[in-house]
């Protein structure tokens, strides 16, 4: 009698990763039928195919947000043609996810089917990263990130998923994940006119609200959302003021019920109907005549999220102390590596993306149960963790004329040291 290997646990954890990328998106998953890959998925379409019919694939009708391939470029001997088919079943900023086995693993699986303790993989081939990349750039996809999953891939009575989760933790910086997933989006030339929303929390910020508004292209038709925290001076009242002032806006203005800026944010993301939006800080410290050019960055579908980064230019002086500074490469270090994003600054205030990727964060959330006091790592988390484009704009940072800062480094450095431990197990370990 033969003892075989189960793939029960392995693609269990498998159908978890996948769907983070397809949950409340349009997605199809695509399976071959030769792996006898056992996958749940409950939020796509799915397909299992045989290679000798391609035209399964080639003849799909409807066009798609995500599709994912599973078991697919191991074993097709055509891979530049299949990938060529699917180039046109997705939408404009659609995503391609490709799911393989890591190639440094090629000896051990050849072992163990050699062995008999594993099926065959029917002559896998095994491609490396740059090999992927160089593929699919001349079809028209643009490369987002990888990264692997499942060091061990048993139950081992508990005790499997307990190991894997150590190992993944210690051990994710060298990519020995047995499962490779690499994330394309598409490229095209079409340039978009999404309607456009700026978030401004304020908070004793009475004599920067109207400047702000001032500076802003005046012929643009932006929906401004000015959640105002409880204040000293008054910040209430002149917000309320702006929208008969600047009719040119919609303007709506409101009290938040509860306190920080990060509150102040996911409850003005509530209230907003255009399709993408940005949020700036009302002290002016990021010139708002810069906003335009964030938003091109999404008309032109370069990218999914757009970071603003203090830390390019030289900085005005007074703007930043040194310490905050400090803090601020810190962070930058330790979460470029925690998401595989090479960030310079994660706590700039201004940031744009879709209204769409607000159900993300709220996913996010509450997979994390953990607070983010500013909202900034909860916007670039979530993006990072649903395989979105990040890309950063730099801009000069000034020094804040009215008022002072609202952030208590101390405090709310500590909730942020907790907050990343948290989030390096949920993005770099598999889910169960």
């Amino acid at each position: 009698m033969n003892f075989k290997i189960s793939n029960k646990t392995f693609y269990n954890r498998h159908s978890s990763e996948v769907e983070k990328f397809v949950k409340d998106q349009d997605a199809l998953h695509i399976i071959n039928i030769k792996s006898k890959a056992k996958v749940v998925d409950n939020y796509s379409d799915l397909m299992y195919i045989d290679f000798d019919n391609l035209d399964e694939v080639i003849e799909i009708s409807k066009h798609y947000d995500v599709i994912v391939l599973t078991d697919i470029v191991e074993m097709h001997q055509d891979i530049f043609s299949f990938l060529k088919g699917l180039s046109g079943k997705l939408k404009i900023n659609g995503k391609l996810i490709i799911s393989s086995f890591n190639y440094k693993y090629k000896l051990f699986i050849n072992f163990f089917e050699l062995i008999n303790i594993k099926d065959s993989g029917q002559g896998y081939s095994y491609i490396r990263k740059r090999n992927l990349i160089n593929i699919t750039s001349g079809l028209g996809y643009d490369y987002v990130n990888t990264f692997t999953k499942q060091i061990v891939p048993f139950h081992l009575l508990g005790l499997g998923s307990f190991i894997n989760v150590i190992l993944e933790s210690l051990l994710y910086l060298f990519g020995l994940g047995i499962k490779t997933y690499s994330i394309f989006r598409v490229q095209t030339n079409k340039v978009s006119n999404y309607s456009k929303a700026l978030i401004i929390p304020a908070k004793n910020e009475e004599g920067n609200l109207e400047r702000l508004i001032k500076r802003l292209p005046q012929q643009e038709k932006y929906e401004i959302i000015i959640p105002c925290g409880i204040s000293e001076d008054k910040t209430v009242e002149v917000a309320k003021s702006l929208v008969k002032k600047f009719t040119n806006f919609k303007i709506i203005t409101f009290i938040q019920t509860g306190k920080g800026k990060a509150n102040a944010v996911w409850e003005a993301l509530e209230l907003v109907e255009s399709d993408i939006v940005a949020i700036l800080d009302a002290d002016i410290s990021v010139d708002p005549e810069t906003i335009p050019n964030f938003f091109e960055i999404l008309d032109k579908n370069e990218a999914d999220f757009v970071n603003g980064t203090r830390l390019i230019y030289q900085m005005e002086k007074g703007s930043m102390r040194y310490i905050n500074h400090l803090g601020n490469r810190v962070f930058q270090f330790v979460i470029s590596r925690v998401i595989n994003y090479p960030l310079t600054d994660s706590l700039c205030g201004t940031k744009v993306f879709r209204k769409s990727h607000f159900i993300h964060i709220q996913e996010w959330q509450r997979k994390l149960k953990s607070q983010d006091p500013f909202g900034d790592f909860d916007l670039i988390f979530s993006a990072a963790y649903t395989g979105q484009k990040i890309i950063e704009y730099p801009i000069h940072y000034k020094t804040r004329t009215y008022g002072k800062t609202q952030i208590s480094r101390f405090r709310d450095g500590f909730k942020l040291i907790k907050y990343l431990l948290n989030s390096y197990i949920v993005l770099n370990t598999s889910d169960k």
